[in-house]
């Protein structure tokens, strides 16, 4: 079995750049390959990655779901199974070190539970190719709900150094128990802390919620300037100090 690392956050935290350099440290300590899942509806790991993105499961379920009401764009020659499975298969983005799978959005109303169940068989099909799966997730944490991801052994809440920040990972936290995922591990990376260091509110705010603190990584302003000009967030220099702490925390992990 895959150990399933699961990265969640508020929008705007910097948890798809922190889970693009999770995924980038896996496979440069030979950790790989590496499945990356992109399950947050602001689908932007790729551009994190540095990589195009093929399409999405979302919009597999369309086209099934077409199938299903006689619009069908599946051959009539080939079974729904078949046809999940080969789109599924096209939808990977294949490099070589990682592979990246868009989840995104169903757009239409009614019930996907069939065409849910054929896809998250396809994905237990394929998960046992990689010793690692890395989830970058919305808050919501909409696929898991779904059970279209398998178990999750690792969960990483990803905050601003706000109080918000902090509470609204709690309210996650209190959503992984809600849906019985039961990771073995799951712990809080505190993001863009000036100098990398937190003030007391903060510190009282993560005791009060009872989150346990993997560690802080530093605000950077070359990470700024790398999202500003369109620069793959894994391109980040050797010595950035936000390289340094992320690794810091998968260590302190022992992932």
């Amino acid at each position: 079995m895959p150990h399933v690392i699961a990265v969640a956050g508020k929008g705007g935290v910097g948890k798809t750049t922190i889970c693009g350099l999770l995924i980038q440290y896996l496979c440069e300590s030979g950790k790989k390959p590496v499945l990356a899942v992109d399950a947050d509806s602001n689908s932007n790991l790729n551009e994190v990655l540095g990589v195009e993105a093929k399409q999405t499961l979302g919009e597999i379920r369309e086209k099934m779901k077409k199938a299903a009401s006689l619009q069908s764009e599946v051959p009539s020659t080939m079974s729904k199974d078949v046809y999940a499975e080969k789109e599924v298969f096209a939808a990977l983005t294949e490099e070589d070190d990682y592979d990246l799978l868009v989840m995104g959005r169903s757009q239409g109303q009614g019930c996907y539970c069939f065409v849910n169940g054929l896809l998250q068989r396809e994905i237990m099909s394929i998960q046992d190719n990689y010793p690692y799966i890395v989830v970058d997730n919305e808050a919501g944490m909409e696929h898991i709900s779904r059970g279209l991801l398998p178990h999750i052994d690792t969960m990483i809440l990803v905050s601003d150094c706000s109080r918000r920040g902090i509470q609204a990972a709690a309210r996650i936290a209190e959503l992984v128990e809600e849906l019985e995922v039961n990771p073995e591990r799951i712990g809080l990376v505190v993001n863009r802390a000036p100098n990398g260091v937190l003030n007391e509110g903060t510190k009282e705010e993560i005791a009060t919620r009872k989150l346990d603190l993997l560690g802080v990584v530093p605000q950077d302003e070359v990470v700024y300037e790398y999202d500003c000009d369109g620069k793959a967030i894994v391109k980040l220099p050797e010595d950035s100090p936000v390289r340094a702490a992320l690794k810091g925390i998968i260590e302190k992990l022992g992932i």
